[in-house]
């Protein structure tokens, strides 16, 4: 079983303490520059409590104070707070067509990024293999050197949270497989594993676009496929067993080519990043050049036709989530946000004319603004965690 960090306890006094702690250093993290004096507003604690709390969390070494370059205001600077870049998680993402590895500082700081392509689909063991090699690597070469407290997976896959095992990953063809068990022996790190679409909805909340709103749905595509998440009052929704959110496997009119899980006519059939690059004559691309291919390629009729087929499907999808959540924003991440960018207005206009009108006019559609640091940036979120509910619990000295 994955091994998972429990906060610590004591007295009702301790757990206050504990629990600013908390408080101060997920402010920091999350609005990494915070001065000091936005830092008590954010937080609704008195100055001096703030002052106190971040003079642990420094002596914690999981957070610094920088003064301001420049003060024109009367009375005394008030400093910034910047998490300690040595503070890190290791992301991972195993897709069918790469392994990609992240070091990822609190903050969202991508650190470093490889991508592994892969010939085939990786292994279990195969993707165990790439990122303990990775993290070996990335420990030796990377100044100051940093201090990895746990790992992240994100993976296209319906994953049991209680073990972070896989029950099944169609287009890897895993099936019950116990990655995260595997993943913490061979790092010697806790590890949590999540959905792909669940870990960038994450991503994008804390990070992103959907950044202060409470009702919203995720849509992500990736090289196996769509997926997807909705918040809907600040709350995001799980089903059952967790597995809530495969939106890339909800039914689409004119539909009828088989999905890996099955059935005909899902919508990651038609909406396809395979599809996509088919039609620019390429079996693989790094996500981070999908933009530039779909401009060079914008006067390929054939490429326009296929645009238009798939956004003429997404926009009737992209109607159905917003009368089913009625959400104040799409956002569109992976492959499909570059689709938006390459023909927003059309994309705009499908999901109006497809839409109830009087639930979609609130509704916007925005491209997911981490690109490809998406999945790192949301995978290193789970990993902080245990780390953010209770820095003193979990802190240790920072590697000098």
């Amino acid at each position: 079983m994955a091994r998972t960090l429990a906060p610590g306890r004591g007295s009702r006094l301790d757990a206050t303490r504990r629990h600013n702690l908390s408080t101060i250093l997920t402010t920091a993290h999350h609005h990494p520059g915070v001065s000091r004096a936005e830092l008590t507003r954010l937080s609704g604690l008195n100055r001096s409590t703030v002052g106190a709390l971040v003079a642990e969390l420094s002596e914690l070494k999981l957070v610094r104070e920088v003064a301001p370059a420049e003060h024109s205001s009367r009375g005394r600077p008030s400093p910034h707070i910047y998490p300690r870049a040595e503070v890190t998680a290791l992301a991972i993402n195993p897709d069918y067509d790469a392994v990609v590895i992240g070091l990822v500082g609190l903050g969202g700081t991508v650190h470093q990024r490889e991508r592994h392509p892969w010939k085939g689909t990786p292994s279990v063991a195969e993707t165990v293999q790439v990122a303990t090699s990775a993290l070996e690597r990335l420990r030796r070469d990377t100044k100051p050197t940093p201090w990895v407290i746990a790992a992240g997976v994100a993976v296209p896959a319906l994953v049991r949270s209680d073990d972070s095992s896989i029950v099944r990953a169609v287009h890897l063809d895993w099936t019950e497989e116990p990655l995260g068990e595997m993943l913490a022996a061979a790092l010697d790190l806790p590890v949590v594993v999540r959905n792909d679409a669940r870990v960038a909805t994450i991503a994008e909340t804390v990070f992103g676009a959907g950044r202060g709103v409470r009702d919203l749905v995720y849509l992500n595509g990736s090289p196996s496929g769509v997926g997807g998440g909705a918040i809907v009052d600040g709350v995001t929704l799980r089903g059952q067993d967790g597995f809530g959110g495969e939106m890339g496997h909800t039914a689409v009119a004119g539909g009828r080519e088989q999905c890996h899980c099955g059935r005909r006519g899902c919508l990651e059939t038609e909406v396809s990043l395979v599809r996509l690059l088919a039609a620019l004559g390429r079996e693989s691309v790094d996500p981070r050049d999908l933009d530039d291919e779909l401009s060079r390629a914008a006067a390929n009729p054939t490429v326009r036709a296929e645009i238009q087929r798939q956004m003429t499907v997404l926009a009737g999808a992209i109607g159905n989530f917003i009368s089913i959540f009625n959400p104040e924003l799409v956002i569109l991440g992976g492959f499909l946000g570059s689709l938006y960018t390459a023909a927003p207005q059309m994309l705009d206009s499908a999901v109006a004319r497809d839409s109830f009108a009087q639930i979609s006019a609130s509704a916007r559609i925005e491209r997911a603004q981490l690109g490809s640091r998406l999945l790192l940036v949301g995978a290193a979120e789970l990993a902080f965690l245990p780390l953010l509910r209770d820095p003193a619990a979990h802190a240790q000295p920072v590697p000098k």
